[in-house]
């Protein structure tokens, strides 16, 4: 069997390997985005 096999090693077509990668980079950008509305809000237990 080959080591690729064992693996487990599924190739993907380039396109969806692209449109994988655009989605995490716009779930990174839009975590960063809601980091950045938060910051300097006051999340301390007496907040809340």
């Amino acid at each position: 069997m080959p080591v690729a096999q064992k693996a487990g090693i599924v190739t993907i077509s380039p396109r969806a390997f692209i449109l994988k990668h655009a989605v995490l980079f716009a779930a990174a950008a839009l975590f960063v985005f809601v980091l950045s509305l938060t910051y300097g809000l006051d999340l301390s237990p007496g907040f809340f």
